[in-house]
């Protein structure tokens, strides 16, 4: 089930998103964040009016995706960034696709024209996961961030959803 997220959820998504920035350079955060900085987080999505959601099953929360706005000038008002991430045990299950397909059609809803997403590179998985969904590299920016002792690359990829 894809449902909004409410604060009950706020630890269990903590504890996906630590695992990432724990283990993976798929984040650049390098400090594991609180339930309470998760909910902070989720408040200030739906602040700007824009969708957090969540995939369970068996009251367990699998994953989550949410946008938020691209930049600050109201020129990018109908720009969003999109992310999701999944528990390590519910990739390859196709819920990645299930999420964004849910997250997409409600941007769609509010009159939302472009979604970015980005991507630490290398990530084949990821980049499969967006290009399914019909987005397309717009950017690669060399060396952009530093974890774990590396240099590290980004993607941009893009889908206008109008």
């Amino acid at each position: 089930m894809i449902r909004p997220a409410t604060r009950q959820d706020a630890q269990a998504l903590a504890d996906i998103y630590n695992h990432y920035i724990k283990n993976s350079t798929a984040t650049f955060e390098e400090n594991p964040v609180t339930a309470s900085t998760m909910m902070e987080r989720i408040n200030k999505v739906n602040s700007a009016n824009l969708p957090w959601l969540v995939i369970e099953a068996d009251n367990n929360i699998l994953g989550y995706a949410y946008a938020t706005p691209w930049k600050e000038r109201s020129a990018y008002r109908y720009s969003v960034e999109a992310t999701v991430y999944l528990a390590p045990k519910a990739q390859g299950k196709g819920l990645g696709t299930e999420l964004y397909q849910a997250l997409f059609a409600e941007l769609q809803q509010k009159s939302i024209h472009s979604v970015i997403g980005g991507i630490t590179l290398p990530n084949p998985a990821s980049i499969a996961l967006h290009e399914k969904l019909g987005m397309v590299q717009v950017a690669h920016f060399h060396q952009i961030g530093r974890k774990f002792d590396q240099w590290l690359d980004t993607g941009y990829w893009q889908l206008t959803l109008d």
